[in-house]
């Protein structure tokens, strides 16, 4: 079986995590390489991590590397590909791109080179040609090209992988669903104690972390990805690797997973989003204020996503909010470890508790911090004793 070089994208802080994702997955010759990952996989194994990975974004399958100095001889190494080998004449293709060359001022006109050049030989090849477009629901490309330096990979993902297709409520400003698996990770939660969220929103944080305390594939419920394009794509061995997957999935989750919201909307949509991942049932909504969060006497985690603001004038207006949550930590969660994710360092000052562990994220391009806080039954002493 053929042996294809892949680069596995996610966002800048996510690498580790994705690292971590592709080692448990049993996968050892592997990379970092800038906002991703490069390995060595055969083409099961690209639907495999396009099936169990949380943490990322798009798996890209290179093609052909080569260099070009001008739009012709792009056209003329694009060409050179064995299209027919990968993509149907009665196929679809989009193509996508990240363009820096002298030659050209709009990337668009890379793209349309790239795209003619496929169809091109296609046409010389099969006497069809493919139709093309923006639609990315099918073969979707991806060109690289800087300077000198080319690549053309097939998107095997197409949408991002981070959208898991549950999300149909999103509210205001929702985690992206890849940030809040690595949050999750980056909490070293075991998967069988309590996860505690307050603040909810959409129920992103609680979603995933069901997802994974179930060891439920992220993607096993979507319906739609690049890889099925392309002729290289067996279904036989798709509904296999999904029923293999489903097979190892658990039936119950050990300790709880509570969410709670003050908002009754953010509830009924995160019901509605959890029921679209097929995890209502194992996740116990509530509405409530966060400081009336119920917190089971067992040990585990509890993660904040509380408003950061922007503008001056909110973050002052959130100060009584972060000074409260630091109070509720103290009185209602000792055992627990507490975490709070936020982009607002004087907030964070608000809470009135030294943090163990400071981690960067970033949230789209905000710079955040997920800060950790070890809740002690009595003082820090004598939890010791």
């Amino acid at each position: 079986m053929l042996n294809y070089s892949i680069f596995l994208t996610t966002a800048p802080t996510l690498v580790s995590y994705l690292e971590k994702e592709i080692l448990s997955l049993g996968f050892k010759d592997f990379s970092p390489a800038g906002t991703g990952v490069k390995l060595v996989a055969t083409f099961p194994d690209i639907m495999f991590l396009n099936l169990h990975l949380r943490t990322a974004h798009h798996i890209y399958l290179l093609v052909k590397e080569f260099n070009s100095e001008n739009p012709e001889e792009l056209y003329k190494n694009i060409y050179s590909v064995p299209w027919e080998n990968f993509i149907a004449n009665d196929g679809y293709i989009s193509i996508t791109s990240n363009v820096t060359s002298p030659t050209i001022r709009d990337s668009r006109y890379a793209n349309l080179k790239c795209k003619d050049a496929i169809v091109d030989r296609l046409l010389e090849v099969s006497g069809r040609r493919p139709d093309s477009g923006s639609d990315r629901t099918k073969t979707v490309l991806y060109l690289y090209w800087k300077g000198k330096y080319g690549a053309i990979y097939i998107d095997t993902s197409g949408e991002t992988l981070s959208r898991r297709s549950y999300r149909r409520i999103p509210l205001l400003a929702p985690l992206q669903e890849a940030l809040a698996a690595a949050i999750i990770m980056a909490t070293n939660w075991d998967l069988k104690t309590n996860f505690i969220n307050p603040m909810c929103g959409s129920g992103t944080l609680a979603i995933e972390a069901a997802l994974m305390a179930l060891n439920r594939a992220p993607s096993i419920a979507r319906k739609n990805f690049g890889f099925m394009h392309l002729k290289l794509f067996d279904a036989k061995i798709w509904q296999k690797m999904k029923s293999e997957a489903k097979q190892k999935e658990n039936d119950k989750i050990n300790g709880k997973i509570i969410a709670t919201d003050i908002n009754e909307k953010a509830i009924e949509a995160s019901r509605k989003n959890a029921a679209l991942a097929g995890v209502e049932k194992y996740i116990e909504f509530v509405t409530c204020d966060y400081s009336q969060t119920p917190v089971p006497p067992n040990a585990g985690v509890i993660v904040l996503n509380p408003a950061y603001g922007i503008r001056m004038g909110e973050i002052s207006e959130l100060e009584k909010l972060y000074g409260g949550i630091g109070d509720f930590f103290k009185q209602k969660c000792a055992g627990y470890t507490g975490y709070i994710f936020s982009a607002s360092i004087s907030l964070f000052k608000k809470i009135g508790l030294k943090p163990k562990r400071k981690i960067i994220f970033y949230n789209g391009d905000i710079d955040c911090r997920l800060y950790e806080y070890p809740l002690y039954i009595g003082t820090k002493r004598q939890s010791k004793l």
